[in-house]
């Protein structure tokens, strides 16, 4: 008799998870809604200084910037875009390498093109991006485990490079960044010293011998220092080109150094990516023009909506 008791509450009891667990637990559902809430307030911010601006845009200046713009301007922009993505490919170049992958570079650079292009247009990347590669890879033999691994070094390449180039621009061109910025320049030089010194300490944990990370059942081990190094300078070209295909589209009195220019690319792109708009869109567009003070609001508002066409559109519509 206690023996049938003592089973059938076997079948509706459950031991209490440990302690530890549900602190994790906590930890993560706190941290996810902070990161909703601090997305949400970046999208309401980023539409009222985007709706306020336009209020002020004259159609006819609008369409006159558009005439405007060379065609010389339209080819270089395109060049760049070129750049931007050839860069993108040697991202899952060097991390099939690092995985000892051999893959032909046809498909490694169908696979890059294609999950960037399609993932910058509709946004969280992880998951648009990392389909396009489970669907381009698998069918070359990779595993499920060796795509999410070679989409989150290539993503940490890209961060690589956002970092370098933002922390370099924010030293050497803090005088001009505090004039659009309004912090002083002292403050201008310490933020770009923290985030180079974030990038050297990854660099200086990857030529450990061990440099493996875990996250819960998922191991990675990730590329020594001179994979590393490499990651850096394709990073910095990827980004730079990007900004150089906006940059040749800007009207002639923006007056902005290119260095200077690609700090505040980096941060409206940082800013697009942490809102989790598809491709940034509204708060990228809202920072830049807030940004570039010199150059009148309809000339820049074409020369960001050119930029889209060229390195979003165009290149989602060929993916």
């Amino acid at each position: 008799m206690l023996e049938e008791k003592i089973s059938d509450m076997g079948d509706v009891y459950q031991p209490d998870p440990p302690e530890t667990e549900l602190i994790g637990s906590s930890n993560q559902n706190i941290w996810r809604i902070v990161g909703l809430v601090a997305s949400v307030a970046i999208i309401g911010l980023s539409i009222f200084v985007l709706a306020r601006t336009l209020n002020k845009i004259d159609a006819g200046e609008l369409r006159a910037a558009f005439q405007r713009t060379r065609l010389e301007q339209f080819l270089m922009a395109g060049l760049f875009t070129a750049i931007s993505y050839a860069a993108l490919t040697g991202y899952d170049a060097l991390a099939l390498r690092h995985l000892r992958s051999k893959i032909p570079f046809s498909i490694t650079a169908l696979g890059s093109f294609t999950s960037y292009a399609i993932s910058f247009t509709l946004g969280f990347p992880l998951v648009t991006g990392g389909a396009v590669r489970f669907w381009t890879y698998a069918r070359a033999g990779l595993s499920a485990g060796k795509v999410a691994s070679l989409t989150i070094i290539a993503g940490i390449t890209f961060w690589l490079g956002m970092g370098t180039v933002l922390g370099l621009g924010m030293i050497s061109q803090a005088e001009a960044i505090a004039e659009l910025n309004q912090f002083k320049v002292d403050l201008n030089i310490t933020v770009g010293l923290g985030v180079l010194a974030v990038v050297f300490a990854y660099l200086i944990f990857v030529s450990r011998a061990r440099r493996r990370v875990r996250w819960q059942k998922f191991r990675l081990e990730l590329p020594g220092l001179p994979v590393t190094l490499g990651q850096m300078c394709l990073g910095a070209i990827d980004v730079c080109a990007g900004a150089a295909a906006l940059y040749v589209l800007l009207p002639p009195e923006h007056g902005m150094a290119f260095l200077t220019f690609a700090a505040v690319y980096v941060f409206a792109v940082m800013l697009g990516i942490a809102s989790h708009a598809p491709g940034g869109i509204g708060i990228f567009e809202a920072t830049m023009l807030k940004a570039i003070p010199n150059a009148s609001t309809s000339a820049l508002l074409a020369s960001l909506l050119m930029f889209r066409m060229v390195y979003y559109v165009a290149p989602f519509i060929l993916a």
